[in-house]
């Protein structure tokens, strides 16, 4: 598997490319802007893009969703539980003092335990609310990686303050979706470094008193 991960924008959003070397076919994973750098580690590895995937719809994992779609006619997946914050993307904008992006409802629902796929690589999705209502990760038991957007990070979190959020049930999903699977299980949070499973069962000092 080919796996490229970019930093973009301005709150330095983990963002994958993931790619198979056989059939040169790709999935993007939270594209938040960008876009020129993405299209073009797409091009170095010769990879054609055929899915468009965000964990949620914060303003820095899916502002650049369109843009990329427009250049590659890929269609965009996320959980349409989420529709409430991208109908006040302009607000989320106005958090962050940018234009407001061009978004839109998706073009498919990423609904729990399905199947995302291309030719030679696959992903469950489990769907974690907690930090938005529609947030969910990418799990793929293959290559021992789960993408986690911003469920869980190293030794933290995500944050449950903005609208959706709701910290008992982020823990509750982390717990019951997360922490089950094998500790050797390599996670990829949606900002920061990578970790463990079995790290953030053994020390993550927010999951140790539930």
């Amino acid at each position: 598997m080919i796996h490229e991960v970019l930093v973009v924008g301005p709150l330095q959003c983990n963002c994958s490319i993931l790619g198979d070397e056989t059939s040169r076919e790709a999935i993007v994973v939270d594209p938040g802007t960008n876009i020129d750098r993405i299209v073009a580690t797409l091009a170095k590895h010769q990879l054609i893009l055929k899915q468009i995937v965000v964990t949620h719809a914060h303003i820095d994992h899916i502002a650049g969703a369109q843009q990329l779609k427009r250049l590659t006619g890929a269609p965009i997946f996320y959980n349409q539980l989420d529709l409430p914050l991208v109908k006040m993307m302009d607000v989320q904008a106005g958090w962050l003092g940018i234009p407001t992006p061009e978004v839109a409802p998706p073009d498919a629902d990423l609904a729990d335990n399905q199947t995302i796929s291309i030719a030679g690589l696959s992903a469950t999705v489990l769907h974690t609310p907690g930090h938005t209502q529609g947030s969910s990760c990418l799990y793929l038991p293959e290559q021992s990686l789960l993408i986690a957007g911003d469920t869980l990070f190293a030794g933290s979190v995500g944050r449950t303050d903005l609208p959706g959020g709701d910290s008992k049930q982020l823990i509750q999903s982390i717990h019951d979706r997360l922490l089950v699977l094998p500790e050797d299980v390599k996670v990829l949070p949606g900002h920061g470094s990578t970790t463990t499973i079995g790290e953030e069962r053994e020390s993550n000092p927010f999951l140790q008193h539930y």
